[in-house]
């Protein structure tokens, strides 16, 4: 029906009534654009919201506005700023709100009513931020991981933390992100029995015990069981090479937990082998 549309709003978080109002645009549009607003004071950048909106959307432009000098009744000045955002004047905008009549009619293009109600797909940004775990299962993957609580177990060889995980995991019905470090070190299990481990593995090891993390995340029910994190990688450089890594350190102070369990050692040491 229309040859450019457009998608504007806070994305506060991006969630699935957010998704249905762009696939609606895109159903309808030859090419879409999604305007991210936001301000400095919100909690969750811009930038990050534009970044799920594309990973969500692949296909879609996404532009970044700056909302902190707009008032929230200014549909006059909204779309003046839409348009100096553009370029150009869209052929249509979808929103689910009502303020979009004014602000189209400001920018000479036609308004497209989207659920309003909320009845589709009943839920908002608000409800989202007052209680992410409860409304989890409206956040697209991406968006899941970035929300979800994380339990970090951590502790000596030999002293249940994968046990613990596991367990914990089942009750929960969640996922558990096993020790990347120990699929790793099992990999060169059989080589070279004489072959050193070098500081740039345990970079690598660091980083992929993240990225299994995070992955794994985007599967949860909310609730992410860690055995183990990219900190006790900087634990075991400094055992093996006897020097501190300042790049694994880096690495692993960008993370973040709710909660750290550490398992004590008075059970009995079990050797499986590694």
């Amino acid at each position: 029906m229309f040859n450019r549309g457009i998608v504007i709003g806070k994305f506060y978080p991006p969630h699935k009534g957010h998704k249905y109002l762009i696939d609606t645009a895109k159903s309808q549009c030859e090419k879409v654009t999604v305007i991210v607003c936001w301000k400095k004071t919100q909690q969750i950048s811009g930038v990050e919201r534009a970044k799920w909106i594309q990973q969500i959307h692949p296909n879609v432009e996404v532009e970044l506005l700056d909302d902190d000098r707009l008032g929230d009744d200014d549909s006059e000045a909204w779309a003046k700023s839409t348009l100096d955002v553009l370029g150009y004047v869209p052929d249509a905008v979808f929103t689910s709100e009502s303020y979009g009549d004014p602000y189209a009619s400001f920018m000479g293009c036609v308004h497209v009513l989207v659920d309003k109600e909320r009845t589709l797909i009943p839920i908002s940004a608000t409800m989202v931020r007052s209680n992410p775990t409860k409304y989890i299962e409206f956040l697209e993957p991406c968006v899941r991981a970035s929300f979800a609580r994380r339990v970090c177990i951590v502790g000596a060889e030999s002293t249940g933390t994968t046990t613990l995980a596991k367990d914990l995991a089942k009750h929960y019905q969640t996922i558990w992100v096993p020790e990347y470090g120990r699929f790793y070190g099992e990999g060169k299990l059989f080589g070279d029995k004489n072959a050193d481990w070098r500081s740039e593995e345990f970079v690598k090891i660091a980083r992929g015990q993240c990225v299994l993390e995070d992955s794994l995340a985007e599967s949860s029910n909310g609730l992410v069981i860690c055995d183990t994190d990219a900190f006790a990688t900087s634990i075991w450089h400094e055992r093996y090479m006897e020097v501190q890594n300042t790049e694994v350190e880096k690495i692993a102070d960008k993370r973040k937990y709710d909660l750290y369990i550490v398992t004590g050692d008075e059970i009995p040491f079990e050797q499986d082998g590694t």
